[in-house]
């Protein structure tokens, strides 16, 4: 993969502007500051109603940089795929999920950042620094974070972890679907569309469901007072 020359650190500015397609530039102007080793972090699943939050963490070997790498969500399935097997038969990598009931207990940013330190913990060789994809560090990281926003278009490190994180969590929602084919977890991944809603108002939520998520919330809420009714 072809590098952009970083900018000189000694300028002050640590970050270059968004170039539109991720690069190895905000690693090596880490590494130029005393950074070994720098991971990227990212997440799949903050929004949907339904399964866990997907947590990866992705060292990449500089000089053996898969080609193609960028935001998860502008490649196709098939691109995510093939990237997902030449990241992991490239790079150190990470994978942490936080399942519906560690989100309902800890709310939806609390188990995200936290997935997101333990999976910086579970590299197999430390790293000194990590990329954040968005604007929190998590509080109990293991090393100096940078939060980044629009990492995954910026980075290529967080950018390898998007794919990661997105492949495992689809994967984790066609199991799912295995599970409780009535809600189509493998169609929408649990997002609220507007399938996923009617079959929630026909069958009730399932044990894949976040509680604490509006729809599902409102659900459970009726089905205790019509109980208490009862």
């Amino acid at each position: 993969m072809a590098r952009r020359r970083s900018p000189d650190p000694a300028n002050g500015t640590l970050f270059a502007p968004e170039s539109g397609f991720p690069d190895f530039s905000h690693e090596e102007m880490l590494l130029a500051r005393g950074a070994r080793y720098v991971a990227g972090v990212d997440e799949a699943g903050r929004g949907p109603l339904a399964g866990p939050v997907v947590v990866a963490a992705v060292r990449l070997d500089p000089d053996s940089i898969p080609e193609g790498l960028n935001d998860s969500k502008k490649l196709s399935a098939e691109r995510r795929d093939a990237l997902y097997d030449a990241i992991m038969g490239s790079a150190q990598v990470a994978i942490v999920s936080a399942p519906p009931g560690d989100i309902f207990t800890r709310n939806i940013r609390g188990a995200t950042l936290a997935a997101m330190a333990r999976a910086v913990a579970a590299l197999p060789c430390p790293v000194d620094r990590a990329l954040i994809d968005g604007r929190d560090v998590p509080p109990e990281l293991p090393c100096p974070g940078i939060a980044l926003i629009g990492g995954d278009r910026r980075s290529v490190s967080i950018a390898a972890a998007s794919i990661v994180a997105k492949v495992t969590r689809d994967r984790m929602c066609a199991i799912m679907d295995c599970d409780a084919p009535q809600f189509g977890f493998s169609g929408h991944k649990g997002y609220g569309t507007v399938a996923h809603l009617a079959a929630l108002q026909l069958h009730g939520p399932s044990r894949h469901h976040r509680r604490d998520f509006a729809p599902v919330a409102a659900l459970l809420l009726r089905e205790t007072v019509i109980e208490m009714a009862d």
